[in-house]
């Protein structure tokens, strides 16, 4: 019993809160000092959204946390609110509104926390007349492997990106062979064979025998990021001769395409996609500038939102600050492509939006409260010390 008092006087002392507000300035500074050499992508990656920062050996895999990240501070000092909250807590209609204030703080902390590790944003390209049923996330990759033999349908079969850094054998019950990783590439250049002094092609088939792929340094500027690559070797389940050996990158157009098995495969190395239950089609895009200028003065899309789980099928227009909200996404006019063809939706996936709102709603009505109650005890103290 005695421990355990110690453990919650320790987890809802003012010094773990002084604490972690330090860490909090000092991971704040470092990252900014970092956003230099690494840029803002991967520093907010590495140190603002990740429970610790890793010091790596400069040569092999050996790395090290050396300093809490942004999740750990943040879940600490959320932690720390909570426990003072709740060991500090006495009903008395004085304090209702430092309590208030207490529990809207908890909510914003506990809201901000909550978005930064399950929110997911994304986007949707859509040409004009066309229409899409999946977003995709440009700062995250997926190494796709599509049964293409039934015109009508696809059977994807996908991996994350980051799996393919750790190297091995991938292997999945709906495909007839393995992918062997043979090279693995965050960031890479490719060269066509001939050009530069490049002689050596990245694979045996496909596009990979002529073009080589060499590693390069991570991106860093605040429009770049990387171009991720593989090779792989296609082999067999059931035995057999190897098909060869693959360039998949993010840099080229198109897929990869063999056959197997009497079926159509291809291969493809594209942004991470996450598909919906229901399709938006573009009906119409409308694309404004100011006169004589080519600076944009409002763009908006007229799309035609179809969901059949549900018998739901209704136009909305899109446009700046009037978003579409359905299924927990919300869309939003980001952008549209260079030549006015069509559109691109911002995709915002946010179980915790609205905490925000609630816990500024929450803390305001806790001030309010504990200045009136102050006020009004002010007031009837001053009238009691001047009545006659």
């Amino acid at each position: 019993m005695k421990v355990l008092n110690q453990l919650i006087e320790g987890v809802s002392s003012l010094r773990l809160t002084v604490f972690c507000l330090a860490a909090a300035l000092v991971l704040v500074f470092a990252g900014t000092l970092a956003q230099v050499r690494f840029g803002l992508y991967l520093v907010q990656d590495e140190y603002f959204q990740s429970w610790f920062v890793w010091w790596q050996a400069p040569a092999g895999n050996f790395t090290l946390p050396v300093f809490p990240g942004g999740h750990l501070i943040g879940a600490v000092l959320l932690g720390n609110l909570i426990a003072a909250h709740i060991r500090r807590f006495s009903w008395a209609w004085k304090k209702i509104g430092i309590q208030l204030t207490h529990l809207g703080l908890i909510i914003m902390l506990a809201g901000g926390l909550a978005t930064d590790l399950f929110s997911v944003h994304s986007f949707m390209r859509i040409k004009e007349g066309g229409n899409s049923n999946y977003s995709e996330d440009s700062m995250k990759m997926e190494f796709a492997v599509i049964d293409q033999t039934d015109p009508e349908t696809e059977q994807v079969t996908a991996v994350p990106g980051e799996r393919l850094a750790s190297g091995g054998t991938i292997t999945h019950e709906s495909l007839p062979f393995q992918l062997a990783v043979r090279g693995f590439y965050q960031n890479s250049k490719l060269g066509m064979i001939g050009q530069g002094g490049t002689s050596v092609p990245a694979a045996s088939q496909g596009t990979g025998q002529r073009v080589s792929v060499t590693a390069a340094a991570r991106a860093t500027r605040m429009n770049d990021r990387d171009s991720m690559s593989a090779v792989l070797e296609i082999i067999p389940v059931k035995g057999g001769d190897s098909l060869g050996t693959w360039l998949v990158s993010d840099a080229l157009a198109a897929p990869q395409n063999f056959e197997f098995g009497g079926r159509r495969w291809s291969l493809q190395l594209r942004p991470a996609r996450y598909y919906k239950p229901y399709s938006l089609t573009l009906l119409d895009f409308t694309h404004e500038t100011y006169p004589g200028t080519q600076i944009p003065k409002n763009f908006s899309s007229k799309v035609n939102l179809s969901d059949l789980e549900v018998d739901d099928s209704r136009q909305v227009l899109i446009f700046m600050n009037h978003p579409l909200r359905y299924r927990g996404d919300t869309y939003y006019q980001s952008g549209f492509e260079p030549d006015n063809s069509g559109t691109i939706l911002q995709v915002v996936r946010n179980p915790s939006y609205q905490a925000p709102y609630v816990a500024c709603v929450i803390v305001s009505i806790g001030l309010i409260y504990q200045f009136l109650f102050h006020l009004i005890g002010f007031s009837r103290r001053k009238k009691t010390a001047t009545a006659p």
